[in-house]
């Protein structure tokens, strides 16, 4: 088996002593695939409390998601929320119990007025994005915009070049997988060669719910409900595929060359023009396919990913993962010690990777190895407001002991410094993840292939 640097110094006894994965996945055979656990607090003994440096931040858009952040910064006890912002003055009533502190405020150039606001989270609808981050950017402050960058590849691209240039502000999009601790394990140990030679990938997301907002008058409706709309929206592989699909990508290690979608509205026939149920293809290098359906009218089968190889498969659910070996896969040496399920006519290794607990368990396979109880969204939010106070604080110390006008140097000092970065998507990700389903909800509501353009990627 191929090894990559970071993994090749590890003990693949230790890597595989115990398990962890559910009562289904152990009768299919399921291999667990698991990271190491995050230290545990005295005041969080079953989850890992962030408790990172303290930023001044503002959220800039309080619908659903928006709250979501809320309450996640609200569990970070040296982070100060001053100002939540949004032209609904309805939203604020839910936004106070999360942030009680907060000043309420209508218009969002007034918090990018504030001198004490270092970031801002920009969780607004996604065509409002880019005059939003724009400001922002201009106004000096450091900026989570949350993802798709946009619902237009001119409109993303803006974006992407204004954060690419404003190399002194941290600019991170809202793809948190990226951030996951658990999903970066995982990428790390496809990259080993265990899964073979990738041949297919299938993901998929099913809720029924009608992806409607209830509303006061009309003018208010139409504004709460932009999702529903083709003017304002990417529809759902936009809205919500992008994230599956960023992760396909990040794991095939390389962009579509093109994609074919099919869409209709099956079930809320309400006067939306934005399908309720759509299924892409996306074609990648080597002629590794990707499929995607999602809908809005049926929850059977909920939402996973499974990437399937030449010598294993792998599934992702619920940020867990199991892989399930073929009968003619090679040897790897490491089976000997794995705890084995049989399911049919197939036996599946349960494997635990989380060295911290299989250590301390000795020779005998364990249950009981568990996931970290923090969710994608807060390691996301973790490593923006670390990142922004770092590279705050290098770009001040560079200033007391140089010319910061010498964007030369400064250039080379921020390179150094963002080596030690805590891990996250940047700009260049999300752009390509936005152009990715922008031409994927393209190809849906045409009902025609798309092949992608080297340069649609690229940010001249």
């Amino acid at each position: 088996m191929k090894k990559s640097d970071k993994l090749s110094d590890l003990n693949r006894r230790d890597f595989l002593r115990g398990s962890s994965l559910s009562s289904f996945m152990m009768l299919m055979g399921g291999v667990a695939i698991q990271a190491q656990d995050k230290p545990k607090t005295d005041d969080a003994p079953t989850s890992y409390k962030a408790s990172g440096p303290s930023v001044n931040c503002a959220l800039i858009g309080c619908g659903a998601w928006g709250r979501e952040i809320l309450k996640t910064l609200a569990r970070r006890p040296n982070t100060s929320v001053l100002a939540v912002c949004d032209t609904y003055a309805a939203s604020f009533k839910r936004a106070k119990q999360a942030a009680p502190n907060a000043e309420l405020i209508e218009d969002y150039r007034k918090v990018l007025d504030n001198k004490e606001v270092l970031a801002v989270f920009v969780a607004t609808p996604s065509h409002l994005h880019r005059e939003i981050v724009l400001a922002a950017l201009q106004a000096g402050k450091h900026v989570y915009c949350e993802a798709p960058l946009a619902s237009t590849i001119e409109d993303a691209r803006a974006i992407a070049q204004a954060a690419k240039a404003a190399e002194k502000l941290n600019f991170q999009p809202g793809l948190q997988n990226r951030s996951d601790p658990q999903l970066r394990h995982l990428s790390d140990f496809i990259r080993t060669g265990a899964m073979g030679k990738t041949v297919l990938a299938r993901s998929q997301w099913h809720k029924k719910q009608s992806w409607r907002t209830s509303a006061p008058n009309p003018d208010r409706e139409k504004d709460l409900n932009w999702r529903l709309s083709k003017e304002t929206s990417s529809g759902l592989i936009g809205e919500i595929g992008i994230h599956q699909i960023d992760v396909g990508s990040w794991f095939i290690m390389s962009q579509p060359v093109a994609v074919t979608g099919y869409g209709s509205i099956q079930h809320w026939k309400d006067g939306r023009d934005v399908p309720d149920t759509i299924q892409a293809v996306l074609e990648y290098p080597g002629g590794v396919v990707l499929t995607y359906d999602c809908t809005l009218a049926n929850s059977f089968d909920a939402d996973y990913d499974t990437y399937y190889g030449t010598d294993s498969a792998i599934m992702i659910r619920e940020r867990k993962a199991w892989m399930f070996k073929e009968v003619d896969s090679p040897l790897l040496g490491w089976e000997v010690y794995a705890r084995k399920e049989a399911f049919y006519k197939e036996t599946g290794i349960v494997l635990g990777a989380n060295a911290t607990k299989l250590k301390a368990q000795g020779d005998k396979p364990a249950e009981g190895a568990s996931l970290d109880a923090e969710t994608a969204l807060s390691y996301a939010i973790e490593a923006f407001l670390t990142n922004s106070h770092n590279l705050q604080a290098g770009v001040e110390d560079f200033a007391a002991a140089f010319d910061i006008n010498d964007k030369a140097a400064l250039r080379e000092y921020l390179t150094t410094l963002n080596k030690s970065r805590l891990a996250s998507a940047g700009y260049k990700e999300g752009y390509e993840a936005a152009v990715t389903v922008i031409k994927a909800n393209e190809a849906i509501m045409t009902g025609k292939k798309v092949t992608f353009q080297k340069e649609w990627f690229e940010l001249a």
